[in-house]
């Protein structure tokens, strides 16, 4: 499966002297990059709705918090499913990684892998992520299979629309689903509403991801939301954020949550309001780093979840 497989460098955007370019063997760095190991916000993204979804359903259960087991499995999930759906991208979007400076050096177009090797690498890690699913109830297990729908499309509304970032919400924000489903073996219009949520929130801070490649999306014709907002780029974010908002508080209400889970969602909108005043669109660097500082607003949210399940079992 590994052999044949050559090291031409990093990626030209991953994270400088990380431990797969500094600690793993030759041959397997190509199927780390391949993976995005070297970039855990793509799997925390995927894990928050997941933890949220848990965290709100210990509140409404009156637990003490989350099931530690479910957040066990939904992180291992979302190192899983994350990598194989990097690989699924890459396998997809290979004419256009070759076209674009940023991703021109992904393992598939430079070479480093090639399309049957990345394959098996799919599948492999899809088996883990099966593994993991088959461990929850029934419902939730039909839940997990039915996500695969919107993750399958994901890689091609680049090409059809200048909403793909809508269809990475309906993928990225499955665990708002999936931690509820665990817990009760069913689903309710609060995780629902918290799904709604996340979609809301995925386009905005995927727009912002977006701006980065604008200039080579435009002429290799990639349609995103940061070609079609713009210069309406930060009304548009403001209203996104603000309906993530909105929609996350009324998920809580049906919850019936406590002070401290309404403290954290208000701090989390200071957070959001935060990335969309500073936003400078036409800053590749700043876009990433507002980008990735969206695992610090799945941590205020969390925490303060957590925080009014404790309370309220107290």
């Amino acid at each position: 499966m590994f052999f044949g497989t050559k090291d031409t460098g990093p990626v030209a955007d991953a994270v400088k002297s990380h431990w797969v370019d500094t600690r793993l063997p030759a041959w397997a760095r190509p199927y780390a990059r391949l993976a995005r190991w070297e970039r855990p916000i793509g799997w925390w993204l995927l894990l928050w709705p997941c933890c949220w979804s848990a965290s709100l359903a210990a509140i409404a259960a009156e637990a003490p918090g989350p099931n530690p087991w479910h957040i066990a499995l939904f992180l291992i999930g979302a190192v899983a499913m994350r990598g194989a759906g990097c690989t699924y991208n890459d396998l997809v979007d290979e004419d256009i990684d070759a076209q674009v400076e940023r991703t021109r050096s992904r393992p598939i177009p430079a070479g480093q892998v090639s399309r049957s090797q990345a394959k098996i690498f799919l599948a492999a890690q899809a088996l883990v992520g099966l593994l993991v699913l088959l461990q929850f109830n029934t419902f939730t297990i039909l839940l997990g299979f039915a996500s695969l729908l919107p993750v399958a499309i994901y890689p091609f509304m680049k090409r059809v629309t200048n909403w793909p970032q809508l269809f990475l919400g309906l993928a990225f924000s499955w665990g708002a689903l999936m931690g509820w489903a665990a817990h009760f073996g069913s689903l309710s219009w609060t995780p629902l509403i918290l799904y709604a949520g996340g979609i809301c929130w995925t386009i905005g801070y995927d727009t912002i991801y977006a701006h980065q490649d604008k200039e080579d999306d435009a002429l290799v014709g990639v349609k995103s939301t940061a070609r079609l907002f713009g210069a309406w780029t930060k009304p548009a974010m403001l209203l996104l954020y603000t309906l993530a908002t909105l929609l996350f508080a009324l998920a809580a209400v049906l919850a019936d949550a406590g002070p401290a889970a309404f403290a954290g969602i208000a701090l989390g909108a200071l957070h959001l309001l935060w990335q969309s005043i500073v936003l400078d669109i036409d800053d590749g660097d700043q876009c990433l780093k507002l980008f990735r500082s969206n695992t610090t607003y799945g941590w205020i949210l969390f925490i303060g979840f957590v925080l009014d399940a404790l309370i309220r079992w107290l």
